[in-house]
């Protein structure tokens, strides 16, 4: 992990708890995955399922294509705040999610051919718009179960075996996601084993979308394997590559900031509680699971002091991990917790009424900080009442 943001910056400039996104990490890592455009033609799409903080679009507009969304909610936002294309896939759409859809996407992608049968009619009646069909090229390469779309049994995507003989006239090209936070290798030969089931209908497709789960900033990514892939399959068949990269956009681009409340003690282990929750601020610390990594930490084994980093909510595991520290922590200390922008403002929740981070952005070029949003009482209402 690449801990090279916000390095100099003051946790007392920030109010407790906060997220705050490095503007100059987000650049540099727009410039890193705009660079795949430069040499391929590929459209690049901002996933928001990872990181959909308005006050950034401005700079991401600079360096992406457009957006794409999972729900009529991220394609109008992506509508009216990114101002880009707006391409829009879902396991399924109701009546009234197509109507909107049809009214905010200029790319819509189906899961299944009898979704695209119910809609078809509707769509092919709407000018301008393109369609597409997710498939299931049954090649995984995700080892964490909850994020396989090819696990056997995979509600996602539809089969080359299913395809057979189905007229798919209307049909403008084809979806393939498999990966999650992965090298050029993995697509490369997920790219190997869809070709080989699906490319009788490559021929007649206008584009190709190889989603996302590309690690493009990560340090060690091939990114001339990639585009490689890329140039292969547009020059192969003619058309219209686009790539969804999400997390890796906003990869180690900012950070949790929290505040200890109190430090208990129970069969000998100590419990540090923050004004930060796991499952409400950071909830793929107990679903993947994952460590996060505090800045300033030690291992837990080799340092003087160990303890748990447990929640604000009442949830009984509602803890964050163990971890170490040169002295005891207090109540009143400041912790950092890094990586703390893809999948966390997203998937915050209100439960137990704790109160959800403020997000700011900080702006090192110019040494400024920005409260984009305060969150109180008003905020927890509403999703209620």
């Amino acid at each position: 992990m690449s801990n090279e943001y916000l390095t100099n910056f003051d946790p007392a400039r920030v109010e407790s708890p906060a997220f705050v996104v490095d503007l100059g990490a987000l650049e540099a890592n727009l410039r890193r995955v705009s660079e795949v455009r430069r040499r391929t033609g590929a459209q690049i799409l901002m996933a928001l399922k990872a990181f959909a903080v308005p006050a950034t679009f401005p700079l991401m507009r600079q360096f992406l294509q457009g957006v794409c969304s999972s729900s009529p909610h991220e394609s109008r936002l992506g509508r009216e705040r990114f101002g880009l294309e707006v391409h829009c896939y879902s396991p399924a759409y109701s009546e009234g999610d197509m109507r909107e859809q049809l009214d905010l996407s200029d790319h819509i992608v189906f899961n299944s051919l009898t979704q695209w049968e119910r809609f078809k009619a509707v769509c092919l009646a709407r000018p301008g718009k393109s369609f597409g069909l997710r498939v299931n090229p049954q090649h995984s390469e995700t080892g964490v179960a909850l994020y396989d779309p090819c696990a056997p049994g995979s509600r996602l995507g539809v089969t080359a075996d299913e395809l057979q003989g189905h007229d798919i006239q209307g049909i403008e090209g084809l979806h393939v996601h498999t990966l999650c936070q992965k090298g050029a290798d993995a697509l490369d030969r997920t790219a190997s084993a869809f070709e080989r089931q699906f490319s009788p209908w490559l021929k007649r497709m206008k584009w190709l979308n190889f989603g996302g789960g590309h690690a493009i900033t990560r340090g060690d990514y091939d990114l001339d394997l990639l585009c490689s892939v890329i140039e292969r399959f547009q020059k192969t068949y003619g058309l219209q590559v686009y790539l969804e990269p999400g997390e890796t956009v906003a990869a180690n681009t900012g950070s949790l900031f929290s505040t200890v409340l109190d430090v208990v003690s129970n069969s000998g282990v100590a419990t540090a509680i923050l004004d930060v929750s796991a499952t409400c601020h950071m909830p793929d610390v107990l679903e993947m699971p994952y460590h996060a990594e505090v800045r300033g930490s030690l291992a837990p084994e080799n340092a003087p002091w160990r303890c748990r980093l447990g929640g604000l909510s009442c949830l009984a595991g509602d803890v964050i991990g163990e971890y170490g520290f040169a002295a005891p922590l207090r109540p009143g200390d400041r912790l950092e917790f890094l990586d703390m922008i893809q999948y966390t403002m997203v998937k915050t929740t209100t439960f137990n009424g704790v109160r959800l981070p403020s997000i700011a952005l900080y702006d090192p070029r110019a040494d400024r900080v920005e409260v984009v949003r305060r969150f109180g009482y008003e905020d927890y209402l509403a999703r209620l009442a």
